[in-house]
């Protein structure tokens, strides 16, 4: 990384802490000769169920296969209804309608970005089967709600954490305003992200938390049926080669991505407190910048990404003067699902989601990102809203 630029990620650091390890990983695939459903596969889905708390860990080729194949092995399919969040990545929705069911999007919380159970509860139709909440930026949805909502309705909960991996759940009664009820949130306190609806759904494409150096996704469950529906899912819709009893799909984990998740598991909850401790430090100088809303920094939040609200129209400008002085920022999300052009005229504006889009601005973070690089960055912030001030 050049001394004058800042990327908004930079994975090397943690590439050379754990350099050894990968090497010898991949060094005893190779030598193995196993690249298709090797020992490194079955060995990882284990660890990884053991680290989450779950019964079932059934990897697969990407985050968006997860989001499919979960939905498809909870019976989700044509007719049906899915309620989720407009202000999330395209796969999200997509993967709703390519199992031929309709998304339906319910609008988010300024404060969390993630969906907003009120808005929930105005989205329910008979057809509605499942919600699919967004865990997103690596902060927990508002789980308690979300599972009451649920179980009041009779629906599945399939949960998206393609950003959220390691981040746990501790929705408190001051948090929730005493929306949901305490026997729920006592029951899921403390839990992670994905082990707390019928399904979850991971991704660990390379920027991830908990990163492959290629495609990779992953789906848990409790639930026998489930699993052993998305195992057969996952490999052309077969429990023994040659027998294929459903149409499935060609989603495999390659063992050489399990084996470096393998060497990388172990270390995620450090690499998550290091994002937090960025986090924190980004917070703390920001406080006294106008116009700049800093994120909440809720327990269990694991910030995939660190964004921040830029008001009063100046997001764009304060997004360009950062890519001219060589730091990185990003647009999560320019267009919400709902106005994309695939969707286009189809739903009503949802307008805190319509809100975020112009507002909304990614900052650099990683793991070991360091004091001095946040403060490059934040007075890069402070100098291009002083500029556009004087442009006004």
């Amino acid at each position: 990384m050049s001394q004058d630029k800042i990327p908004v990620l930079d994975l090397k650091p943690q590439y050379e802490a754990i350099k050894a390890e990968i090497q010898a990983a991949l060094k005893r695939v190779l030598e193995s000769g196993q690249f298709i459903m090797g020992p490194d596969v079955k060995l990882f889905e284990q660890e990884v169920a053991q680290y989450l708390g779950v019964r079932y860990a059934i990897s697969v080729n990407s985050g968006t296969d997860a989001l499919v194949i979960g939905l498809r092995a909870l019976g989700i399919g044509e007719g049906d209804e899915v309620i989720t969040t407009p202000f999330s990545f395209f796969a999200t929705a997509e993967s709703i309608s390519n199992v031929g069911a309709t998304p339906v999007f319910a609008d988010i919380e300024a404060s969390s970005f993630n969906i907003d159970p009120k808005a929930i509860v105005t989205k329910i139709t008979p057809k509605t089967k499942a919600i699919m909440p967004v865990h997103l930026y690596g902060n927990p949805a508002a789980m308690a709600q979300i599972m009451d909502i649920a179980q009041a309705h009779n629906l599945k909960v399939i949960e998206d954490c393609a950003q959220s991996f390691g981040a746990r759940y501790y929705g408190t009664c001051s948090s929730c305003k005493n929306s949901c009820q305490e026997s729920t949130r006592t029951q899921i306190t403390g839990k992670h992200t994905g082990t707390i609806g019928n399904v979850g759904a991971y991704s660990f494409f390379p920027s991830k938390n908990l990163g492959a150096y290629g495609d990779g996704g992953l789906i848990v469950t409790d639930d026998e049926q489930v699993a052993e529906i998305a195992g057969m899912l996952r490999i052309h819709g077969a429990k023994k080669k040659y027998h294929n009893e459903i149409l499935g799909y060609n989603s495999r984990l390659d063992t050489m991505q399990a084996a470096i998740l393998r060497v990388k598991l172990p270390h995620i909850d450090k690499w998550n407190k290091g994002r937090r401790l960025a986090a924190k430090t980004y917070n703390r100088l920001l406080a006294d910048v106008s116009g700049v809303v800093a994120p909440e920094i809720s327990e269990g939040h694991v910030f995939h990404q660190y964004t921040i609200r830029v008001l009063d129209g100046k997001r764009d400008a304060v997004h360009k003067y950062l890519s001219e002085q060589g730091t990185g920022s990003m647009i999560y999300y320019p267009v919400p699902q709902d106005q994309l052009p695939v969707y286009k005229g189809k739903y009503p504006v949802n307008p805190v989601s319509d809100m975020m889009t112009g507002e909304v601005l990614s900052l650099p973070i990683w793991s070991e990102l360091d004091t001095t690089t946040i403060e490059r960055v934040v007075n890069s912030i402070e100098k291009a809203l002083g500029l556009v001030a004087l442009n006004m």
